[in-house]
């Protein structure tokens, strides 16, 4: 029995010895000590950083990270420097950029110093302790790859400016129109509406470049986009005061997909309205997507870059060093297409003293100037008025960055005297003294800017009519010519206004009925396509056209007017429904052509013939109907334009026995007969809506 027990306690000793002597001090780690472990990818490299939880991790001399890529698996690891038990992160270089990557992070079992075990390159891992797998994919080195990335950014920004602005132009129609004009009827009213959108949704470019589509789809005048942008000048200060005080932005790209999501259902429904608002809305958010991928697609340009490096040596020259860093502000501010940005950057550098507070303000300057490069790309797709509205941004930014740049000494001795009553901090201390500094000097220059230039907005939309030529008819796609904004002090010489606007109408139908000819006689696949879009173009001006006028002759009407005036106002009101029906009955007769081009129906010769000649004869009678329109209605004879009718309507009985017969006789396709067919109904659909408007301005049935 006694030899039992001694066997017992022997044994029993023999298995608790080697915990004993871990407890007295060799402790063993387990994987669990690595905790909060997370990797983010840079340029041919990643940064590394965990935590560790066991109580007796002071124990521990030091750590090592090994990592491969993920393709390699089963290959060699590769192995950093010892890391001091101390540090919780780790810079990894010398890694292949674009590629994904395993790593682990480890320590000896015994906490003792790695270096041994590495000495040889490859450590004995029965000897280390490894945390589990983490993952990260390195980001590649700017070239080719990137480049093709950043303009496909643009690309899609670009893409997204069209699709918003085709939808506002498709569904904003005569009811947003009134609605802005409301908001923006003056340019001091417009000056409020731009600083809280842009104060609203945090993003200048936002309000810019929506401005910008506004003015191209014809629902803003260059006068009210004026007063609008000012207002974003001054709204887009306020993320300067979000970042100094709580370091805090809202993205709208975060939110890109939620208004695409919002938008989608409209894209199913019929009416056409409807839909468009649907495009707006999801142009809009592809906009900001495109907005988004810019941002993360341009060169870096930290605190630390070669090129901000490069311009601090400017900083102990004063005017010198003001000019270098308003072109910096500038270039920074082009490149990460936000001047929010670019101004969370400067604050960024100024906290950390990496320039001074005026370095600063001068590079805030140039975020101004950058800021307008959004509105200028907005309009390279927009029309000759969506250019002139991003011109007249840049002049307003250019010339108030000018004088600031003259005045920029007096002007922060004012802001710093300011701070120091107010808040007991001087900005030329640099630390959050600086950077609130910068954010009252920012608001500062781009209210006391618009309080200037707001008395020039006529001069700055002259300068830009002049210095942004139309390029023809092509770029002149909508403006009411002779309606302005407002009625004239006298009713009547708004009658006379509004005569004018509808002779433009008239002719902008010639021009519809010229492209039709053409189309007509044209065999060629691409010019065919080239000329239906222009059709389709004017016909959409067409239905503007008549909103406005419309609308403005109704205006007109809730005034007193002399009997002749009363009875050319509702001449114009029929005038104009008829011409907005010319313009739907070519349309129609465009998209009749295009679907015979895709069917591969072809006329013959005689078909042709017959179609020519019966467009002469409503290019006759439209000619006559404009030659009316600009006489003094009272006098207009329409006995020609009678008779001219007469001969559209015999010519097209004509046709129309001669067509029946070659059916009969089968003589072409049936397809090709009923195209044919619309085609000179439509062409005489055409001449009872000129004589109708001859007869209207004539005073013929308007009693």
């Amino acid at each position: 029995m006694k030899s039992i027990l001694k066997s017992a306690v022997l044994f029993t000793l023999a298995f608790v010895m080697p915990f004993l002597s871990i407890a007295e001090g060799n402790t063993e780690f387990t994987e669990d000590i690595f905790v909060n472990l997370h990797a983010k990818g840079i340029e041919k490299g990643a940064k590394i950083s965990w935590g560790l939880s066991c109580e007796d991790a002071s124990k521990i001399e030091n750590l090592v990270i090994r990592y491969q890529r993920k393709i390699d698996k089963g290959k060699p690891w590769k192995y950093s420097d010892p890391i001091d038990a101390e540090t919780v992160n780790y810079k990894l270089e010398g890694m292949k950029g674009g590629e994904k990557y395993v790593w682990q992070i480890g320590c000896r079992a015994d906490g003792g110093d790695v270096a041994s075990l590495l000495a040889n390159g490859v450590p004995d891992d029965s000897q280390i302790v490894w945390s589990g797998n983490g993952k990260v994919k390195t980001d590649r080195p700017w070239g080719l790859y990137k480049l093709l990335v950043l303009i496909g950014s643009l690309g899609l920004f670009i893409f997204g400016m069209k699709v918003m602005s085709d939808g506002l132009q498709q569904s904003a129609g005569g009811g947003l129109r009134k609605i802005l004009g409301t908001m923006t009827s003056n340019r001091y009213l417009g000056v409020m509406s731009g600083f809280l959108i842009t104060a609203l949704v945090q993003s200048s470019s936002a309000t810019t470049v929506m401005t910008v589509s506004f003015v191209n789809a014809g629902l803003l005048t260059l006068v009210e986009s004026a007063g609008v942008m000012m207002g974003a000048n001054i709204g887009t200060t306020i993320t300067g005061w979000l970042v100094s005080l709580f370091g805090f932005k809202i993205s709208i790209s975060s939110y890109a997909l939620i208004f695409i999501a919002i938008g989608a259902p409209f894209m199913f429904i019929s009416r056409q309205k409807i839909k468009g608002w649907g495009n707006a809305v999801i142009g809009f958010a592809i906009l900001f997507m495109g907005l988004g991928f810019l941002k993360d697609s341009v060169p870096d340009l930290g605190a630390d870059s070669p090129i901000v490096q490069f311009f601090t040596q400017f900083s102990d020259s004063p005017f010198l060093g003001r000019l270098a860093f308003v072109f910096l502000g500038t270039l920074v501010t082009i490149v990460v297409q936000s001047s929010s940005a670019a101004m969370a950057l400067t604050l960024t550098m100024v906290v950390k003293d990496i320039i001074p507070f005026e370095v600063g303000a001068a590079m805030i300057l140039g975020e101004n100037i950058g800021t307008t490069i959004t509105a200028e790309i907005a309009s390279l797709i927009g029309n000759v008025h969506a250019k002139r509205s991003a011109r007249i941004h840049s002049m307003f930014n250019v010339i108030g960055v000018t004088w600031m740049v003259l005045l920029m000494p007096v002007f922060l001795k004012g802001i710093s005297g300011a701070m120091e009553g107010i808040t007991g901090m001087n900005p030329f201390d640099g630390g959050d003294g600086a950077t609130l500094g910068l954010a009252a000097f920012h608001t500062t220059f781009n209210l006391t800017n618009v309080l200037v230039l707001i008395w020039f907005v006529p001069w700055l939309v002259k300068v830009a009519t002049r210095t942004v030529k139309s390029q023809g008819e092509e770029d002149e796609i909508f403006k009411l010519m002779y309606i302005s904004g407002g009625l004239t002090t006298t009713p009547e010489l708004s009658v006379l206004e509004a005569k004018k606007e509808v002779v433009q109408f008239a002719e902008l139908t010639g021009r519809m009925q010229a492209k039709m000819s053409d189309l007509i006689n044209e065999t060629n696949e691409k010019k065919q396509i080239k000329l239906i879009k222009k059709i389709v173009k004017y016909e959409d001006i067409t239905d503007r056209l008549e909103t406005e006028i419309t609308s403005f002759l109704g205006n007109v009407s809730s005034n007193t007017l002399s009997e002749s005036s009363s009875t050319q106002l509702r001449a114009m009101l029929s005038i104009s429904n008829d011409l907005e029906r010319i313009g739907d009955i070519y349309f129609e007769m465009a998209k009749a052509i295009e679907k015979k081009t895709s069917d591969k129906l072809w006329f013959d010769q005689s078909q042709r013939d017959k179609l020519n000649e019966l467009h002469k004869k409503v290019a006759s009678a439209h000619k006559e109907m404009v030659a009316n329109l600009q006489m003094d209605y009272n006098k207009i004879d329409i006995s020609k334009a009678e008779a001219i009718e007469a001969e559209i309507n015999d010519l097209r009985n004509k046709i129309r026995k001669s067509h029946l017969k070659s059916i009969e006789k089968g003589e072409y396709n049936p397809k090709t007969g009923l195209i044919f067919s619309n085609l000179f109904s439509s062409m005489e659909r055409v001449g009872d809506h000129i004589i109708n408007v001859s007869e209207a301005a004539s005073g013929i049935n308007l009693q």
